[in-house]
């Protein structure tokens, strides 16, 4: 960052911000607690619905925008939506054909819902664990299309999931964004729809310049936002293109790798020069 000070730090949830149990530890916590007592604003941005950040608001205080749907969604604290990108009827209805002819599992996501075929499916307990709500269980998704802001392949099978992401990619091209948000989760949003847009968003709303950013995350999906913040920080148990992308490395998530990067990288970034 060239010696300038932290304005900004925006951390991603999943495998970055809770253990892989979903659980925010008291250390993580008080990481984000720290922060605020430097001067230093906090948010989040996530592959998450905007419904799945709501237990993440009280315990860490949160009071600026959010990122949710890797930045399909921009929503308040209370949830109410400022932002919102839907992937539009014509590209949801292609996205999901390509994902079935894949053969794996596919949710639809709303601004308010989750949606599902199969209540016993791939990773769906999985997912009620993380957003804390379960899904709505359709027969068929057509009528859905219009009002989808992302749709997710679904697998056990990871090289599967690699195999459709870059057809998905190929397929759609200029019309969606195709990322992996989770090795078992093939994400699909709007076209510009990523997580460095949605870093320059929250940035612009807090009025704050990207390079005074820190940026926390694990996956490739990460990557986009990495590229646009003046310091990145890669979990341990991040992906390859993700630890590459980075400023640094911490620890794992389940080792209170935030805690970690908040202490050894952050903080003795916010004193005076």
């Amino acid at each position: 960052m060239n010696g300038r000070k932290v304005a900004l730090v925006v951390s991603d949830v999943d495998g970055t911000l809770v253990t892989s149990d979903k659980r925010l530890t008291d250390r993580n916590r008080a990481a984000v607690s720290s922060l605020a007592e430097r001067g230093i604003r906090f948010t989040i941005i996530s592959s998450r619905p905007p419904f799945g950040l709501r237990m993440l608001v009280e315990p860490l205080k949160l009071r600026l925008p959010m990122a949710a749907f890797n930045g399909g969604v921009l929503a308040m604290p209370d949830l109410t939506i400022i932002e919102r990108q839907p992937l539009g009827a014509k590209t949801a209805g292609s996205a999901l054909a390509f994902l079935e002819e894949c053969g794996i599992e596919v949710w639809l996501f709303t601004e308010a819902h989750w949606h599902a075929r199969d209540p016993k499916g791939a990773y769906v307990d999985h997912e009620l664990r993380t957003v804390r709500t379960p899904p709505v269980i359709v027969e068929n998704f057509t009528p859905l299309l219009e009002s989808a802001i992302k749709l997710v392949g679904v697998s056990a099978d990871f090289d599967r999931l690699t195999q459709c992401g870059a057809k998905g990619k190929a397929l759609l091209g200029n019309s969606a964004t195709v990322s992996r948000s989770q090795l078992y989760y093939l994400d699909i949003t709007a076209p510009q729809i990523n997580k460095g847009a949605a870093l320059a968003a929250l940035a612009q709303r807090c009025g704050v310049d990207l390079a005074d950013v820190v940026t926390l995350g694990d996956m490739d999906n990460d990557v986009p936002m990495f590229q646009r913040s003046g310091f990145s920080i890669a979990m341990g148990n991040g992906s390859a293109a993700a630890k590459q992308a980075a400023s640094t490395i911490t620890s794992s998530n389940d080792a209170d790798g935030f805690a970690d990067a908040v202490e050894r990288f952050i903080l003795p970034r916010s004193l005076d020069k």
